[in-house]
């Protein structure tokens, strides 16, 4: 390269890198997250129902099941980071349940509100936009665990299959559960479940901050990060990416997390199989779908072995199949060449 070259280069990184570091500091950010055009099919508080746009009318559905405590638009990114797009681009036609802000008046709903109620209505509606042909459920986190709860608590919803990307179906497989088992010995958990049930729950900033916990390394290496990449705009636009969803965390009701620390994270209900809520009992083996799961050896939120047991309790699916895929409990969901193409011949052998 010629020294004029070299200079050239020099000066239009400078100036992409003061247009960046600006954006970052002062200005409206480095890129817009452009989400994928849908449509709201229906539009109430907890429950709003969206299409994504582009779909054949014969395409097969695929409902996108979200967890608690984080934001719906954790299928659609960004362009080059959407499971709804890639959905779109195969042939099939997503929809989205958006359960938008959880708030101190949503302190006592709890887990028969999402399996009774919200993704039964979800899934009905979905079928019948499809003139009443099967619905593909794909879930994240909890949001796995949800949708595999509601087909096993009603086995008449017109589901065809279900897939959980980093779905924890054994709490003694998750990291630091059994420390806090440790600590509530001398009161069984009472402590923290009444904090929770005067709080009314768990609030969006503790959530954040949690999940920014999860990823100490990331936010302590993120000045050096930035200063490394500061002409590289493709890459701080996905670290906005990042930080957009970490700063969009919703939280949980009370007694939605009250029923998580106790049956879930105390007793394990779910990695023995049977969740009990209340004097109703819903077991695992009650999923009479095929399923797929995808566990991230790298996750440190779900242990990829916290998904894997799911082919231990799972008995009553035809087919469950596991599959592992690299990447953070977020990066796991976005991960084209594992999960995405997993999940797209799981759903063309559904077919």
């Amino acid at each position: 390269m010629s020294l004029a070259d070299t200079v050239s280069t020099a000066a239009r990184n400078a100036v992409t890198s003061a247009r960046n570091a600006w954006a970052l500091t002062f200005g409206d950010g480095i890129a817009d997250p452009e989400p994928t055009p849908s449509t709201v099919l229906h539009d109430a508080p907890h429950r709003e129902l969206r299409r994504y746009d582009g779909a054949s009318a014969d395409a097969p559905a695929v409902l996108l099941v979200p967890p608690l405590a984080a934001p719906a638009f954790c299928f659609d990114l960004r362009p080059d980071q959407s499971l709804a797009r890639f959905l779109l681009e195969t042939g099939r036609a997503p929809y989205l349940v958006d359960y938008g802000d959880i708030t101190f008046d949503d302190r006592r709903m709890g887990f028969e509100d999402w399996v009774d109620d919200i993704l039964p209505e979800a899934i009905r509606q979905v079928s019948a936009d499809r003139d009443g042909r099967p619905v593909d459920l794909v879930g994240w986190s909890i949001g796995g665990v949800l949708a595999l709860l509601t087909a096993a608590a009603d086995q008449t919803l017109p589901i065809r299959s279900i897939t959980a990307v980093g779905a924890p179906l054994s709490y003694d497989h998750m990291v630091g559960v059994r420390e806090l088992r440790a600590l509530t010995w001398l009161d069984g958990g009472w402590t923290a479940t009444a904090a929770i049930r005067a709080a009314g729950g768990v609030s969006a900033r503790l959530t954040r901050i949690a999940y920014r916990a999860t990823a100490w390394e990331r936010e302590i290496k993120r000045p050096f990060f930035i200063a490394s990449n500061l002409a590289d705009t493709a890459t701080l636009a996905r670290m906005e990416t990042i930080d957009r969803f970490q700063n969009s965390l919703p939280g949980y009701p009370g007694r939605f997390y009250n029923q998580l620390w106790s049956r879930f994270m105390l007793e394990n209900d779910i990695g023995k199989g049977v969740v009990h809520l209340g004097e109703r009992e819903i077991a695992v083996a009650e999923v009479t779908v095929p399923v797929l799961l995808v566990g991230g050896p790298d996750d440190v939120i779900t242990a990829a072995a916290a998904v894997r047991h799911g082919l231990e309790t799972l008995t009553g699916s035809p087919d469950v199949r596991y599959e592992t895929a690299r990447g953070s409990h977020l990066g796991i969901l976005t991960a084209r060449e594992t999960t995405w193409t997993y999940l797209d011949k799981f759903l063309r052998d559904q077919a």
